[in-house]
């Protein structure tokens, strides 16, 4: 190997840990050829995990049957550069409100991002995901944060998982009812967000793309009255016209004007009127 294949060969071993990952795509921004690739395989400096995905091998170790999904999307954010974060009901799992979650191996990873890779849904990962490329929010980086809730990390950089905040992520999950979530899973999360901020709300309220969301959202905030509940006011939001559908057999909120399950269309101004 001449110096020249040497020093694309450190530079890659150098941005990519053991057990993480790089497409094609990277390695051929990197100057790394299909050819080269094949030929880095063949000598073990790398492993083929699903066509155009490749894997750095971690020493003394032989190819996973399945890649922890963390270290995916890690790999997809810090190294290739992705703009995918996670949300929904994995974000709020990851920053502490898991205790009314489906959790184990059967429950879904939720991605987000208009840049997701098409291979992704190859991988095999020891979870499955749910993808969205939909951005529900005009502004797509409004309420994103970083986990820092694992201070046991063993990455030789300081690399945290891109995901929404509980004040996004809680947004995420109402746009998934009632197909892919239910009321009940969400009302009992719902619960336990007593400490949601009030100018973060307020602007991705502002930013969401969906009237549903947007009323679900105040039928929830209503129901469980959290203290940040009362420095919100509906008013100053777009909550469109009209009555929306969306479960059958439901009854229509007397305030937001949407069907839902008749236990989340009592009120209190409905039983005073």
């Amino acid at each position: 190997m001449n110096a020249h294949k040497e020093e694309k060969l450190k530079n890659t071993l150098e941005a990519v840990p053991p057990g993480f990952m790089v497409d094609s795509g990277w390695l051929e921004r990197h100057e790394v050829s299909r050819f080269l690739a094949r030929k880095y395989v063949d000598r073990g400096w790398l492993e083929r995990v699903t066509r155009g995905v490749f894997l750095r091998p971690a020493p003394g170790t032989g190819k996973p049957d399945t890649i922890e999904w963390k270290t995916c999307l890690l790999s997809i954010q810090h190294i290739m550069g992705y703009d995918a974060h996670v949300g929904g009901m994995t974000a709020l799992a990851q920053q502490g409100y898991s205790h009314y979650l489906p959790l184990g191996e059967n429950a879904p990873v939720w991605v987000y991002g208009e840049d997701i890779p098409n291979w992704l849904a190859r991988l095999p990962l020891n979870a499955p995901l749910e993808t969205r490329t939909t951005p529900l929010f005009s502004d797509p980086a409004l309420g994103l944060t970083k986990d820092d809730s694992d201070t046991s990390s063993t990455l030789p950089w300081d690399w945290q998982l891109r995901m929404s905040s509980p004040e996004r992520a809680i947004l995420e999950v109402m746009d998934e009812l009632p197909g892919h979530e239910s009321f009940h899973n969400l009302d009992m999360v719902f619960e336990s967000l007593t400490t949601l901020r009030p100018r973060t709300l307020s602007a991705l309220l502002h930013s969401c793309r969906k009237i549903k969301v947007t009323r679900l959202f105040f039928v929830f905030a209503d129901r469980h009255n959290h203290p940040w509940r009362k420095r919100i006011d509906p008013q100053e939001f777009n909550l469109g016209s009209g009555d929306r559908a969306l479960v059958k057999g439901g009854r229509i909120h007397p305030r937001y004007r949407i069907m839902v399950p008749e236990e989340f269309a009592i009120t209190e101004a409905a039983d005073g009127a």
